[in-house]
């Protein structure tokens, strides 16, 4: 009769819990959500999540307002979302650099990406361009491949500093490739492009919203992207996978999560949500302008795949043998 009793009585706790988010979900958003951005303004990650949060705004009927919130490569503002209340109403722009490589490159970033949050959808990726300065000799990434077995770790590449995605980019392409490259570090791509411009070193890895205009007015000579598939942006710029990289996908992924806890009505009516705005012309346009391929999901889509990309990435930067504090 006890165990009667105590079975209704958390099957009753069950359904009270259940109503009251189900409630919640239908009265929300009552206020204003806030969409942290791990970055500083002006990046790829802000054009992305600024354009997501004016449509979700429309959409929802309540302001979604960007938090910039830059540090320790974005895991400051990371882990702030993760011990944020789960209502809904604080929100992470996931990206690739704190979802799968901050996990592995810092010793402690303070939160663990399968646990710490609800996963709402995926947004779309956005590759990096392996580019070089026009006075360097490799044509192609056949060539550059040679170049670099013929001068073994005397071949710099460029990056945005230690531990970015550009940097463990190329880690892993010198490793798929069977080369030896020196990693030059820099504080942010502008600085990197800068003397790869000036021709200070001879190749870069970087975002190709960053490095297409200079590849356009033919400053730069680009050989490959990073993505599976070419960029609308460089369209005649072949893929790693075409060049002989068989498997290669070093692509930036953004996407949406709350707060693990947050009621599964709210996660669905987001999810919804940004997959309207999406599906709009102005998005479509704003993140085709950036060269982001559109890649929309489910909850669950979105939870796998931060799984599977975390365990590649995990792997490329313990090859590296790089760490951060």
């Amino acid at each position: 009769m006890l165990i009667c009793k105590k079975w209704f009585g958390l099957a009753a706790a069950i359904l009270v819990l259940v109503a009251a988010n189900s409630a919640r979900a239908q009265t929300y958003p009552a206020r204003a959500i806030t969409l942290v951005i791990p970055f500083a303004p002006g990046g790829s990650t802000s054009i992305v999540g600024r354009a997501i949060a004016d449509k979700m705004s429309e959409l929802l009927g309540e302001k979604v307002v960007v938090d910039n919130r830059p540090g320790a490569g974005g895991t400051v503002g990371t882990k702030a979302v993760a011990k944020s209340d789960p209502d809904g109403y604080t929100l992470l722009l996931g990206y690739t650099g704190t979802l799968a490589i901050g996990p592995s490159l810092y010793k402690n970033p303070g939160y663990d990406p399968r646990k710490d949050f609800a996963p709402i959808g995926m947004i779309g990726n956005a590759p990096n361009s392996l580019v070089v300065h026009p006075s360097f000799p490799p044509k192609s990434v056949a060539e550059l491949i040679a170049y670099a077995k013929a001068n073994p770790d005397k071949v710099n590449f460029g990056s945005a500093g230690a531990g970015t995605a550009s940097h463990i980019t190329g880690e892993y392409f010198a490793r798929a490739a069977g080369i030896k490259l020196v990693h030059i570090p820099y504080k942010g791509t502008g600085p990197a492009l800068t003397d790869l411009l000036g021709g200070h070193i001879p190749m870069a890895f970087a975002p190709i919203p960053a490095s297409h205009a200079n590849v356009s007015a033919g400053k730069l000579r680009a050989l490959a992207v990073t993505s599976t598939v070419r960029s609308s942006l460089l369209p005649d710029v072949p893929t790693l996978i075409e060049a002989g990289l068989a498997g290669f996908d070093a692509s930036l992924y953004y996407g949406l999560a709350a707060p693990a806890g947050t009621p599964r009505p709210i996660v669905d009516k987001l999810n919804k949500a940004l997959r309207d705005a999406l599906a709009s012309d102005e998005v479509k346009k704003q993140l085709g302008n950036d060269g982001t391929e559109i890649t929309p999901g489910t909850p669950e889509d979105y939870a796998d795949f931060i799984d599977k990309d975390e365990k590649k990435w995990s792997q490329l930067v313990k090859a590296s043998g790089v760490e951060q504090e």
